[in-house]
C-alpha cells in the first residue's frame, strides 16, 4: 500500500531540499548526513519499487545508478504531506519535493523507535532474479507478487530445506514480503501446521501453499494491509483493514472459520503462531 501511494504521488517529482532531524535515521548512508542530502537535492524520483521490507525509488537523471532506499523497521512510516504542514512528533527526515505540476510536497520519514532508516544506495544485480535493485537488497528473495516470482523454483528450494515450513516462509533469502501474520494465514488456508518439516512436503502441498500465500497477499493489498495500531498506515496516514479478514492470526481460543475448533496459540521465534488444531494437525515429527 505504501509503494502504491508513492507511485501515485511522488514519482517524477524533484527533490529540492532535505532535512535530517535525527542522524540515526540515515545511519545506513556511508557519507553521513551531508552526503545523504547532497546525493538527493536536484534529483528526480523514479517509480517506487518494493522487495521484502525494503522500498526504493531510483534517482534520475538517467542512466540511474542509485536509488533512495527505505527500510521501515518496526515503526517507520513514509508519509506524503503538503509542504508547510505541522511536523509529526517522530519526524526524522523530510524531503521537499516539486512535482511536475502543482504545489510542493513533503515526503516524510516518521519513525517512533528509529529502527528503520533511509539511505542512497548504488543499484546492483539481484542474486534472486537478475533484476536491478539497490545493493543492500541484492540477497533478498523475490516477492510472491512480483512478475519474476517463479513458484516452481521457490517450491523446489523450499522442499529441499530441512526446517519447519513457517520458518522457511519467513526466510528472506528464499522469498520476501512474507511476515508472521501472512505466513499463519497462508498455512491455515493450505491446512499445514507451521512445524511441518519442509522435506516431507509433497509437490501438491507446496503448490497449494504458495498459491494460498499469493492469495493472502493479494487480498491484504486490496484491503490496504493489516493495521493493528496507528504505526501501520499508508502514505496518507490511512490504516489497512485486512485484520477483519484474518482467519487464525490473533484469534486464540476463538472458533476456526472452517470447522469451529478453538484456534490455538503457540510461542514461535519470540513471536506467536496461530493454528486450528483440527484443520492443521501437528505432525508427528516437527521442525521449528
Amino acid at each position: 500500500m505504501v509503494r502504491r501511494g508513492l507511485e501515485r504521488q511522488v514519482a517524477d517529482a524533484t527533490v529540492t531540499s532535505v532535512e535530517v532531524h535525527n542522524t540515526r535515521s540515515v545511519r545506513r548512508h556511508p557519507d553521513g548526513t551531508a552526503g545523504f542530502a547532497a546525493r538527493l537535492v536536484g534529483r528526480r524520483l523514479g517509480s517506487a519499487r518494493r522487495r521484502g521490507k525494503y522500498l526504493w525509488l531510483p534517482l534520475h537523471p538517467l542512466p540511474a545508478t542509485d536509488a533512495v532506499l527505505a527500510h521501515l523497521g518496526m515503526s517507520g512510516q513514509l508519509l506524503v504531506r503538503p509542504t508547510g504542514g505541522a511536523a509529526e512528533r517522530h519526524l526524522r527526515v523530510r524531503l521537499v519535493l516539486q512535482p511536475g505540476a502543482g504545489s510542493p510536497l513533503d515526503l516524510r520519514f516518521v519513525d517512533q523507535r528509529t529502527f528503520g532508516g533511509l539511505s542512497v544506495a548504488p543499484l546492483a544485480v539481484s542474486l534472486a532474479d537478475g533484476a536491478c535493485v539497490p545493493e543492500p537488497v541484492r540477497h533478498i528473495g523475490v516477492d510472491p507478487l512480483e512478475e519474476s516470482f517463479d513458484a516452481a523454483q521457490v517450491g523446489h528450494r523450499l522442499s529441499r530445506r530441512r526446517t519447519g515450513v513457517k520458518r522457511a516462509l519467513l526466510d528472506q533469502a528464499l522469498l520476501s514480503g512474507v511476515g508472521n501474520i501472512y505466513a499463519d494465514e497462508a498455512l491455515w488456508r493450505a491446512r499445514l501446521h507451521y512445524a511441518r518439516p519442509t522435506e516431507t512436503l509433497r509437490r501438491r502441498e507446496v503448490s497449494t501453499l504458495l498459491s494460498a500465500l499469493r492469495e493472502v497477499l493479494v487480498e491484504a493489498l486490496e484491503e490496504g494491509g493489516t493495521s493493528f495500531d496507528s504505526l501501520y498506515v499508508d502514505v496518507d496516514g490511512q490504516p489497512g483493514y485486512f485484520e477483519r479478514s484474518l482467519a487464525v492470526y490473533g484469534r486464540a481460543d476463538r472458533p476456526c472459520p472452517r470447522c469451529a475448533t478453538p484456534v490455538r496459540r503457540d510461542p514461535f521465534m519470540n513471536r506467536s503462531s496461530y493454528t486450528c488444531p483440527r484443520c492443521q494437525p501437528r505432525p508427528r515429527r516437527s521442525r521449528w
